[in-house]
């Protein structure tokens, strides 16, 4: 099934949307889903492909696309011109203008909206964002449609041109609690194509439930087509309360009583220290100083939870691996063994988001992409869907789209 991902970033949606990565088998419930598992390898399992298929994917970060490029570059041979680095406000207006800028015949269309305003770390003005859709500061007199509080406004264009089966859009928890700025969001999204989609109430996922290291939260929207359901499933996805047969959200996987949640410990297995490894990802930390308790990012992560929310900014506010006794660090085991206080490389935050170990962040420019550094990898990391969780919302949809829909 064709799928067109918007906000792309490095891909962590999308990972997650075809499968066929490798993960923490502790990340995967095996007494729940045992048929997700293609391969496994003691610690870690590879999972089964999924029937979606990215044709489509967009954003404006050359970073991000080079990352991209690299990894999808070993799936799919024409993944750099499946990629295209330019906003989306001006791609759908080449295609209002009937420019072929978007593939046709689409089944799904998946999005990570940009976040920043909407986030309890930003400013959180929300619709009211002072930056365009490039990134660039407005004139705070000059309100527009263009910002990048209102870019989920040019998803929806994109929904009303390809008229996907269904899309799926995801944004931070705190737009939850800003204002109406969640039921705004599912009422302008049922608009599309003509007011052709239900669109269910969203709900906020805890990554942890799903086997993800890591204490993140996201609101997921889901919208459907409503002339491709089935009178059944347009029935139940009316209901205020659905029936679990037709709900999109998947279940939990772990937690209370369920299986236990997977820490930075065993999200951290057979990882070398940076010098010692040949691993780039692993070799590259962030040397900023120790800035002190009351400062973001100061604080060391408990091995034995989950981590904290990796979050897209400098890299100087990365948390730490351990910190010094002298600073208050609690992780004696390890510096007992003579290892020095250090923030966590990219290739830990990159496992507590659950990218594989054959992503490589740490890129030289090619003659297609730009380079990736250290900084910049940190950013498009913090900024993705953890792939793991993206996996468990979509192989519940995978799993009911024979009830969902009339035909593929």
């Amino acid at each position: 099934m064709n799928l067109v991902s918007l906000f792309s970033g490095c891909g962590g949606m999308d990972i997650g949307f075809e499968g066929d990565f490798f993960c923490l088998k502790k990340s995967i419930n095996l007494f729940v889903h045992p048929e997700w598992v293609e391969e496994d390898y003691g610690d870690w399992v590879k999972v089964k492909p999924t029937t979606f298929n990215t044709i489509f994917a967009n954003d404006i970060r050359p970073d991000a696309k080079a990352a991209w490029v690299s990894y999808f570059g070993n799936k799919k041979r024409d993944a750099n011109k499946i990629y295209h680095l330019e906003s989306i406000v001006d791609l759908v207006k080449r295609a209002k203008e009937g420019e072929l800028i978007f593939p046709q015949k689409v089944d799904i269309v998946t999005g990570g909206f940009p976040c920043q305003d909407f986030s309890i770390a930003g400013k959180r003005l929300g619709f009211r964002s002072q930056k365009s859709h490039l990134g660039e500061t407005l004139n705070k007199d000059e309100p527009s449609i263009e910002n990048r509080g209102q870019l989920y406004m040019w998803m929806r264009e994109v929904i009303s041109i390809t008229e996907p089966k269904l899309f799926v859009a995801e944004n931070v928890k705190g737009l939850t609690n800003l204002n109406d700025a969640k039921e705004i969001i599912e009422h302008d999204f049922a608009t599309a194509g003509k007011g052709g989609y239900i669109v269910v109430p969203a709900q906020v996922l805890h990554a942890a439930d799903y086997g993800v290291p890591q204490s993140r939260d996201r609101v997921i929207f889901f919208g459907f087509k409503k002339n491709a359901l089935r009178d059944e499933a347009l029935r139940a996805l009316k209901q205020e309360r659905i029936p679990e047969h037709f709900d999109p959200y998947p279940m939990k996987t772990h937690g209370h009583g369920i299986a236990p949640y997977v820490t930075c410990r065993e999200a951290f297995i057979d990882l070398e220290e940076p010098d010692r490894t040949q691993d780039l990802a692993q070799k590259k930390y962030s040397k900023a100083k120790y800035m002190g308790k009351h400062c973001q990012g100061q604080t060391e992560i408990k091995l034995d939870a989950v981590g904290p929310t990796i979050r897209s900014e400098h890299h100087g506010n990365i948390e730490y691996r351990r910190l010094s006794i002298e600073h208050g660090g609690k992780n004696e085991e390890e510096l007992q063994k003579g290892l020095k206080e250090r923030r966590l490389t990219v290739r830990e935050c990159a496992r507590i988001q659950t990218f594989p170990d054959e992503y490589q962040f740490i890129l030289k420019k090619t003659s297609e992409n730009k380079s990736v550094s250290a900084s910049e990898a940190y950013k498009i990391i913090g900024n993705a869907v953890p792939c793991v969780l993206a996996y468990n919302i979509a192989k519940n949809i995978e799993s009911k789209w024979e009830i969902y829909f009339k035909e593929r």
